[in-house]
């Protein structure tokens, strides 16, 4: 069947073009995913905001009703990079319940993909790095929560760290997080990860794919997921203004074939987000997150 893609039009905040976030990416991408036969109404789900019950599963309800609210205080929002309004809280609640659904038709069907999400820099108590609320954290929480049992993995290969993953599943043993990420880059104070692999700036193609490798087979030696959270971030692009890495438009490509086929052909659901990808071409940008679609599409 085609790839169950999970979207809503409001995870498009509304920001002015030339924002250092580039919100308009998300209806880029679905334009994209539309024009080119990979979204259609078959295979097209959307979901309703995340209610705070969901929401407190992974950060502190104090944070979480600052989020709802429109509270957030200032010195958080400057860490965010971005004020918390009414459009910015909604999008947020969509973003965590789209991973959630997209988590469930992934465990249904194999393989399912959200057009949002991998906001994994929003800790238990904060958000931070353009993340407002941390929706994997929500949605493997939410799982867990309702008596899933199977051993999740979140597969961060965004250029950042994922600091705020780490936090919220610190300790927990029935998720194991792992970000292969670049060393330098933000953010400059990392929360170790279950396991964290760091690469130098300027990494391109063959020895990012090379340590990718080397990282799954240490992941085997160390868990055997069921359900697979993969942080599809494009930041580790050559032509990204944030990512300073070296990786073409194949270089990602493989990269996504390779994550995702390595735990399909081991049985794992594997849900994709998108993460993190910085230009001021939306539409290039697009170009590069609907990679995860395409190649996500030849597992389903």
């Amino acid at each position: 069947m085609a790839l169950p893609i999970v979207h809503h039009p409001d995870y498009d905040a509304g920001f002015p073009a030339g924002h250092r976030f580039p919100m308009g990416k998300y209806r880029a991408l679905m334009d994209r995913l539309v024009r080119t036969g990979l979204a259609t109404g078959a295979n097209l789900k959307t979901t309703a905001p995340a209610p705070a019950r969901w929401l407190d599963l992974a950060h502190d309800p104090a944070y979480v009703d600052q989020v709802l609210s429109c509270s957030v205080p200032k010195e958080i929002e400057r860490e965010i990079g971005f004020a918390v309004d009414a459009r910015v809280s909604r999008r947020a609640q969509l973003a965590a319940a789209g991973t959630l659904l997209a988590a469930r038709l992934a465990l249904e069907h194999g393989v399912a993909c959200n057009t949002a999400g991998g906001s994994h820099h929003a800790r238990r108590a904060r958000g931070a790095g353009f993340c407002t609320l941390n929706d994997v954290g929500v949605a493997a929480s939410v799982l867990v929560h309702e008596g899933y049992g199977g051993q999740i993995l979140v597969l961060d290969l965004d250029v950042h760290q994922g600091d705020g993953t780490a936090d919220v599943f610190a300790g927990d043993d029935r998720v194991f997080t792992f970000s292969l990420h670049g060393e330098r880059n933000y953010p400059v104070r990392k929360i170790a990860s279950d396991l964290d692999i760091g690469l130098p700036d300027g990494t391109g193609d063959e020895a990012y794919l090379a340590a990718l490798r080397a990282a799954l087979g240490m992941l085997d030696e160390r868990v055997r997921p069921d359900l697979v959270f993969y942080n599809a971030g494009v930041d580790p692009h050559r032509d990204d203004r944030l990512g300073r890495m070296a990786l073409t438009d194949d270089g990602l490509r493989e990269r996504d074939r390779i994550a995702i086929g390595h735990f399909r052909t081991r049985g794992a659901a594997v849900c994709g987000v998108i993460g993190g990808g910085y230009s001021s071409d939306v539409e290039l940008l697009a170009g590069r997150h609907a990679i995860l679609f395409e190649v996500a599409g030849e597992f389903a």
